[in-house]
Formats: C-alpha cells, sequence, structure tokens
C-alpha cells in the first residue's frame, strides 16, 4: 500500500504470451463529492483486460465495481490514474473525445436494459451504428445480422414491451456488439433476470468473448455464474483484492 493509503496490488493478466491487451487501467482513484462528504471509491486499482478472455469483476454492493465499470468505459474520468484502450491513453481527454472513444472501442450492457420503449428491436439495435454515423443500409443489414446472432432474428420488428426480460437483454447485448467494440462491459447483466434467462446471457457473453479481438467485462456479484469465466478479480471497499483463473 502506498504512502497516501491506496491500494498497489496489481492484478496479473494471466493470459497466454502474445494476448492482445484491450484495456489497461493503472493506479485509478476516484473521489466523489465535495469537502466533508468527499469520499475515495476506488483507491488505486490496476486492472488488465485481454482479448479472448471473459473477466468477472466480483464484489460486495459498494465495493467500487460499478465506479470502476464506468472509469472503464470513458463515462467517468479519475481523479488519478490512467486508462489506455488499445494502447490509447484517455488522460486529459475532453468530454467529446471521450465520447468517441466510447463509441468507437466500447459497448456497455446494464441490468436494467435501457431500451428506447418507441423503437423496434431493430431500430434499438441500429442506434449504435447511426451514432457513429453509419450509412442507413449498412446499418439496418448489421443490426439484422447482429440480432440473428443473439438469436432474435424473428423479433426484430419487436417493440421492448412485447418482449420478455431475456429478450430485452439480448437486444442489448445486440446493440454492445453492433459496432464491433473492441471491450463489452456489463453491469450485472443477470441481475433482473431469472436463472434461465440469466444463464443464456453469459453463455451468449462467453461465446463473444472468444472473439480473439475483444475483452468482456462483467461486473457482478452472483457466484452462480462464476463457471462462465476465464478469470475472476474481486473488488472491496475500493480495492482489488485478488485475481486468479476462472473455471472455464
Amino acid at each position: 500500500m502506498s504512502a497516501d493509503g491506496t491500494s498497489t496490488l496489481t492484478v496479473p493478466s494471466l493470459a497466454p504470451a502474445g494476448s492482445l491487451v484491450v484495456l489497461e487501467a493503472r493506479n485509478i482513484v476516484k473521489e466523489l463529492g465535495h469537502g466533508a462528504r468527499k469520499t475515495r471509491a476506488l483507491k488505486g486499482v490496476s486492472l488488465t483486460l485481454n482479448a479472448g478472455e471473459l473477466t468477472l469483476l466480483m464484489g460486495p454492493s459498494g465495493s467500487g465495481k460499478t465506479t470502476l465499470l464506468s472509469i472503464l468505459g470513458c463515462i467517468l474520468s479519475p481523479t488519478s490514474g490512467t486508462v489506455r484502450i488499445l494502447g490509447g491513453s484517455t488522460s486529459g481527454t475532453e468530454a467529446e473525445e471521450l465520447a468517441e472513444l466510447r463509441r468507437r472501442h466500447v459497448g456497455l450492457i446494464f441490468q436494467s436494459f435501457h431500451l428506447f420503449p418507441t423503437l423496434t428491436a431493430a431500430e434499438n439495435v441500429r442506434v449504435t451504428l447511426d451514432v457513429g454515423g453509419e450509412w442507413f443500409g449498412n446499418a439496418d443489414a448489421k443490426a439484422n445480422t447482429t440480432l440473428a446472432t443473439v438469436g432474435l432474428a424473428h423479433k426484430a420488428g419487436a417493440f421492448p414491451r412485447e418482449l420478455s426480460a431475456g429478450e430485452q437483454q439480448r437486444v442489448a447485448v445486440a446493440r454492445a456488439i453492433v459496432g464491433s467494440a473492441s471491450v463489452i462491459l456489463a453491469d450485472e447483466p443477470t441481475a433482473a433476470l431469472d436463472g434461465a434467462n440469466g444463464q443464456a446471457i453469459m453463455t451468449l457473453l462467453a461465446t463473444i468473448a472468444k472473439d480473439p479481438s475483444r475483452a468482456v467485462l462483467v461486473v457482478t456479484h452472483d457466484p452462480r455464474i462464476e463457471p462462465f469465466a476465464d478469470r475472476i478479480v474481486r473488488i472491496e471497499d475500493g480495492r482489488i483484492v485478488d485475481g486468479e483463473r476462472g473455471q472455464r
């Protein structure tokens, strides 16, 4: 531990030699609030995500999991420390540039789906491509192809209210991967699902993680999904406390 109380534990990548490092975080500190209410949510976290791996980030509520995921996903900026995506640092990057990095390289999946209720499944997936400036014809074809990948080709014209919770989460997964994001970050993606649908979503994410150009990070506190992991990283009180190979 360093003099200022931050953790200096670095979790080894545990990946085969030559694996592509998709995302690397070093000594991430994040302070929230101001004055007497200021708290340190992350206390010097270092983490590497390798292509071809599904990593679980596990810890109790309030341990800093979601804060770290938001920083890795270029939603929040760290108070100190560095994040590198495919070798490019996010340090000193303006908000618009961070948004562009997120559009180009990061796919985000949330437990509450965040689908647009007035758009069909295909349109919800196509949003990612529309924002990125993809030509409409290409975007439409890619959206439908990606929905087929997650087993929902027959639901392309359905609205979210017409889909089950498991189907809505699969649409959210399709939206995250349609733009060929280098890293997929999922925040408690099974929390709103029953056991069978949760297992189906994790099977899908584990399949995506086999792509040698992509890394997948799943934030969770659910031990039932540990068998899907290539690597398990544990966080407590804003510090990484352990890293180990998974069971997959």
